[in-house]
């Protein structure tokens, strides 16, 4: 048993620090990140730009398709280390990565070509549609986005909700109902479909974190998708996009260490500098404690985040460990990020520091992609008990 990260993912940490360092200090990201993204005007263009030019884009994706290549360790790795500075709006880069994915595993050798090294290049963007207004963990079971049969293609009617980049993006990976069944996992087919449409209109919902990083409702009224804009097979969309539900959750818990790492460090830069008492406040036992707390949270959402990436990177089932590491670390990053509040006191307040933004950013990811309640359920039937919902 090796807990050692290799030499060349160790470089390539390093590497994504000082970029993230260099480009994104937290500074910047402060005053990007509190600019709602209303239209899109607001949205973090240059950043994601910057990702594709960096070869971020490309991390985890087949060479043959432009990409780095790498599995979900280093995935997890970029993650957590643009996470640090850059909290929720690494998710621009999280989104870009699900959907390539996806398409490179499960799409037709043209639409790979024609999408994978472009997305890589960040000339196209796609944007997740899968959650619904009225079926967000029940989402199988309470789909109503229907697609039929038009002539070469598909007609598309419904909605779709926290559709994160949809307003920006020239295609979203859709999942809809095309035929009835009696299991709700049956009958549901993924789809690009082009956003440039007069029956698909994206609209920004104002939220509490990541408000330069529009997610919207998406309304779909005979929404047209060419029959060639299918991924994988018609009405197994849902079984095709399991394996990449487990990375998603992988990196959301990467995500999350990554902000709780951040947090940490300002936690005990703030609580060297500020004096009370004719202390630095460092020196009370209660904040020693709550910094202590952190670097403990910090180990244990690294080791299950890490060894989640592991399996997966490995070809074992990683569908439990990847939804314990989510949960985990989602929920410690928020704890975290709020005694980071109370350490700094009413500058913990202020917009002027970025404990505030991590605490906003990172409450999101006990309640998606997955809620923690769910996972909990998850983890108990993977030990042998009763299904309870």
């Amino acid at each position: 048993m090796d807990f050692r990260f290799s030499d060349e993912e160790e470089d390539f940490r390093r590497s994504v620090r000082d970029w993230v360092n260099d480009k994104y200090p937290k500074s910047k990201v402060n005053e990007m990140e509190r600019k709602e993204d209303h239209d899109g005007s607001n949205f973090p263009h240059e950043f994601f730009s910057d990702l594709a030019a960096a070869g971020y884009l490309g991390v985890g994706i087949d060479e043959s398709l432009g990409g780095q290549g790498g599995g979900a360790t280093i995935q997890a790795i970029l993650m957590d280390e643009l996470a640090r500075n850059l909290a929720g709006l690494t998710w621009v880069w999280g989104i870009s990565s699900f959907c390539a994915k996806s398409i490179q595993r499960f799409a037709s050798q043209q639409l790979r070509e024609e999408f994978v090294p472009a997305m890589v290049a960040g000339e196209k963007k796609v944007a997740i549609a899968i959650t619904e207004p009225g079926a967000g963990t029940d989402l199988l079971g309470g789909m109503v986005t229907r697609a039929r049969r038009d002539g070469d293609g598909f007609r598309i009617n419904g909605a779709k909700i926290w559709s994160t980049m949809a307003h920006v993006s020239d295609f979203l990976l859709l999942l809809a109902k095309t035929s009835d069944s009696e299991k709700s996992s049956a009958g549901k087919t993924l789809f690009l479909v082009p956003t440039d449409q007069p029956g698909l209109v994206a609209t920004p919902i104002p939220k509490l974190g990541m408000r330069c990083v529009g997610s919207c409702e998406v309304q779909l009224d005979d929404a047209y998708v060419p029959a060639t804009h299918v991924i994988g097979e018609v009405d197994q969309g849902w079984r095709h996009i399991l394996t990449t539900l487990n990375n998603e959750r992988i990196l959301v818990a990467a995500l999350a260490t990554g902000v709780l790492r951040g947090v940490m460090e300002d936690a005990i830069a703030y609580a060297k500098e500020r004096r009370a008492f004719g202390h630095a406040i460092g020196d009370f036992q209660i904040i020693q404690f709550w910094i202590a707390e952190m670097a403990m949270k910090l180990a244990q959402a690294e080791l299950l985040t890490y060894k989640a990436a592991w399996l997966y990177d490995n070809g074992e089932d990683a569908g439990v460990e990847s939804s314990m590491a989510k949960a985990i670390a989602a929920e410690y990053a928020t704890w975290a990020a709020d005694r980071g509040l109370q350490i700094l006191g009413g500058m913990g307040y202020s917009a002027e520091f970025d404990m505030q933004r991590y605490w906003r950013d990172v409450r999101l990811y006990q309640i998606g992609p997955v809620t923690n309640e769910m996972v909990r359920n998850m983890v108990a039937q993977s030990l042998g008990l009763e299904r309870s919902f």
